[in-house]
């Protein structure tokens, strides 16, 4: 199997992974590979991108039945999981990660000079995936997101203020990092915020997130993630970005995700020219938490076309 700490009732149901890394020219990420003895989809595989402060881990039972259709490959970004971190001096900005994705699939996933691949991302994967699709559509030959439909916005007449917050804290540092006993506290700590889980959810995320430092466990991730990004775009930005998607795009609306309530999802919807919609129950980590086959069984009939 794997040496990737999870509770056994998540492992009764999957199937085998293994770890794998990719250098690219300045960070090398970390991710997990699930191997298909099937080719549905030809030679084109599936990569997955978590959400903010998640890692490849989020994945892990959607993955194994889209292993189903072809060879699967789930990324922990940068600063996430057992990825690297960007060097110091350096933010977190959302292009860089669109830039990883670019190197990524240019210099490790395709199999010839007119790959392709599918893209699969949560949240601010579902973001970074968004706008790779958008630049590069060559590239891709279908995408979706998972409780996410563009990047978050700002008005313009915040663009100083939001400079100026992220100033603040990049001087003001990140302070000493908590430290739990074990991972279990952190889990805990975890089950809670902006996006709640579940306990079997939170444990099956947290430990590849954590290492084992100063007598218990501290966060592995980069504390800048929390930071404030200096630079976010406008809607309309936001709008051109969704109306430069030509790839054949699955929309996964959540009911009770953090898109359930939100204000111009419908005109943001309709600037992708070729999107499906898919309503499934859950939270924002649908394809995680609790029953996640009408997630799991939406995208199977999307990537395969049925």
């Amino acid at each position: 199997m794997n040496d990737t700490a999870l509770p056994p009732k998540v492992f009764q149901s999957l199937t085998d992974f293994r770890e794998v890394d990719w250098q690219l020219r300045n960070i090398r990420l970390s991710g997990l590979h699930w191997h298909s003895e099937r080719k549905v989809t030809g030679d084109v595989p599936v990569l997955m991108l978590h959400g903010w402060l998640d890692n490849s881990l989020t994945f892990i039972k959607l993955a194994p039945e889209l292993a189903a259709l072809t060879e699967v490959y789930a990324v922990d970004m940068a600063g996430h999981g057992k990825s690297g971190h960007r060097p110091v001096g350096q933010s977190y900005l959302l292009m860089d990660y669109v830039a990883d994705v670019a190197e990524l699939v240019e210099n490790h996933l395709l199999t010839n000079e007119k790959g392709q691949v599918d893209l699969v991302g949560h949240s601010l994967g579902g973001i970074a995936c968004a706008l790779y699709a958008a630049a590069f559509p060559e590239r891709v030959r279908k995408l979706i997101m998972i409780d996410s439909l563009g990047a978050m916005s700002r008005p313009v007449d915040q663009t100083i203020p939001q400079l100026r917050r992220a100033i603040h804290k990049r001087l003001a540092g990140s302070g000493r990092p908590t430290v739990y006993p074990d991972i279990e506290t952190a889990a805990k700590a975890r089950e809670g915020g902006l996006s709640p889980l579940s306990p079997e959810a939170a444990l099956t995320l947290i430990p590849r997130n954590m290492r084992q430092e100063q007598g218990g466990y501290v966060w592995r991730t980069d504390s800048r993630l929390r930071h404030p990004t200096p630079l976010m775009m406008s809607e309309d930005q936001v709008m051109a970005s969704l109306r430069a998607i030509t790839t054949p795009t699955l929309f996964v609306r959540a009911e009770s995700g953090l898109l359930a309530n939100h204000s111009g999802l419908d005109e943001r919807g309709q600037a992708i020219e070729n999107l499906k919609v898919a309503h499934v129950p859950g939270g924002h980590h649908c394809h995680l938490d609790g029953d996640t086959c009408p997630v799991s069984e939406a995208i199977k009939h999307f990537l395969s076309d049925e």
